[in-house]
C-alpha cells in the first residue's frame, strides 16, 4: 500500500486540551498502551521538566502515527500566549492542522489569532470542540461562537453524509464534537483528518527544498535541526554549505528512527550541521520567511547569582537564543549581566543548496 504523509498541527487556547488530545490520537492509533496525563507529566510531547511540573506546552513536539494509508506527523504547539513564537515557527511546515477549542470556555482570546494565522498561510484546519463530557459544556453556544467568531463556513460533522458535504464545498472548515479525555468522538476526528486535510506531495526526485523549523540538544550537546522536506531527498553526508550531515532520524510510530535520507512530505532530525539556524533553508528556499503574530518588544536583564558563573550563564543564554531566533543577547559590561533583546529581523540563513 503506499502510504501518504500529513503534516499536522494541533493548535489551541492554553488548557483547551491540546495535548491531550495528541495522547488519545497516540492511543487510538495504537501508538501508546495507555494515554498519558498533562496533571501527572506522563505525555509522550511534554518532555522538558518545566513543562511537566507547570503542565503546559512550551516548546513544539513532533510525534508519528497511522491513520490507514497516512503515515501522520503531528507537531504539538503551545497554547500560552507567551510561547506563540513557537507556534510561528511551526505554521510554514504544515499541511493541515486541527485547532482545538474547549466546550466549556468556548470561543478565547487566543483562537481567532491562531484561527487568522492559520488562514493566512493558507493551512486547511479542522476545529474540535473537545470537553463535550464537562459540566458546563454546551457545544451548540460554542457552535454559534465559531461561526460569529472565526468562520460562518463552518459545518458541524456529525455522520458520514456531513462528512461528503465538507469534502464537496470549498473553504468549508469542519466541526467536530467529542472528548480527548475520554475518547468521545476522537476515532471520527481521526477519519476526518484522514479524508478532509490534504496530504503532502512526495517528489522525492526533484530539487532539494526544506526548511528547519525548530533546534535541538542532545544528549552530548550536539545540535540537532528538525527539518520539513517540501521537494526532493537529502541523504547522509550531503553537504549544505561548508556541513556534511551525518546521520538523520525520521518519525515512525511514535518515535524517531535512523534512516539514510529522508524525502519530500517527511520530517526528519539532523545532525551534524553546528551553524544551522531556526528557518533555514535546505537546499531550495521555498517560501520567504514571515511573522504572522507580533514581535516582543520586551527587554530583560540577566545576571547571575554567582558572579563565577558568568560563562555558564552566557552559554545558556547564547543556547536559548539559538532555539528562539526572536530572542537577541547583548552583554551589558557595566550591569555585570546580558541583555536578552527583541531580534529585529530574522538572522540571515547559514545553510542552502546541497553537493
Amino acid at each position: 500500500m503506499l502510504r501518504r504523509t500529513l503534516n499536522l498541527g494541533i493548535l489551541a487556547h492554553v488548557d483547551a486540551g491540546k495535548t491531550t488530545l495528541t495522547e488519545r490520537l497516540l492511543y487510538a492509533a495504537g501508538v501508546i498502551d495507555t494515554p498519558g496525563s498533562v496533571d501527572h507529566g506522563s505525555t509522550q510531547t511534554d518532555t522538558l521538566a518545566l513543562e511537566q511540573q507547570r503542565g503546559i506546552t512550551i516548546k513544539s513536539a513532533v510525534v508519528s502515527f497511522a491513520i490507514d494509508d497516512v503515515t501522520v506527523n503531528l507537531i504539538d504547539t503551545p497554547g500560552h500566549p507567551d510561547f506563540i513564537a513557537e507556534v510561528e515557527r511551526a505554521l510554514s511546515v504544515l499541511d493541515g492542522a486541527v485547532l482545538v477549542v474547549s466546550a466549556v470556555e468556548g470561543v478565547q482570546p487566543q483562537t481567532p489569532l491562531l484561527f487568522r494565522a492559520l488562514k493566512r498561510v493558507e493551512v486547511p484546519t479542522i476545529l474540535f470542540v473537545n470537553k463535550t463530557d464537562r459540566a458546563g459544556a454546551d457545544p451548540a453556544r460554542v457552535l454559534e461562537q465559531i461561526e460569529e467568531r472565526l468562520t460562518p463556513d463552518a459545518i458541524p460533522i456529525e455522520s458520514e453524509g456531513d462528512r461528503a458535504v465538507a469534502m464537496e464545498l470549498g473553504g468549508a472548515v469542519p466541526v467536530f464534537f467529542g472528548s480527548a479525555r475520554n475518547g468521545t468522538g476522537v476515532k471520527e476526528l481521526m477519519t476526518g483528518i484522514a479524508e478532509l486535510l490534504p496530504a503532502a506531495p512526495r517528489d522525492g526526485d526533484g530539487p532539494v527544498s526544506g526548511s528547519v523549523f525548530k533546534i535541538d540538544r542532545g544528549p552530548a550537546g550536539e545540535k540537532i535541526a528538525y527539518v520539513r522536506m517540501f521537494s526532493g531527498t537529502l541523504r547522509t553526508r550531503d553537504r549544505l554549505a561548508e556541513q556534511k550531515v551525518t546521520a538523520i532520524r525520521v518519525f515512525e510510530d511514535g518515535s524517531s528512527v535512523q534512516r539514510p535520507a529522508v524525502s519530500a512530505g517527511e520530517i526528519a532530525q539532523l545532525w551534524g550541521l553546528s551553524e544551522i539556524q531556526i528557518g533555514d533553508p535546505i537546499g531550495e528556499e521555498r517560501r520567504s520567511r514571515q511573522r504572522h503574530f507580533a514581535p516582543p518588544t520586551l527587554e530583560t536583564i540577566v545576571a547571575p547569582r554567582d558572579p563565577g558563573e558568568r560563562v555558564a550563564l552566557r552559554d545558556a543564554l547564547s543556547r536559548l537564543a539559538e532555539q528562539d531566533p526572536l530572542i537577541s543577547i547583548r552583554q551589558d559590561d557595566h550591569a555585570h549581566a546580558h541583555r536578552l533583546l527583541p531580534a529585529a529581523e530574522p538572522r540571515p540563513p547559514t545553510c542552502g543548496s546541497t553537493s
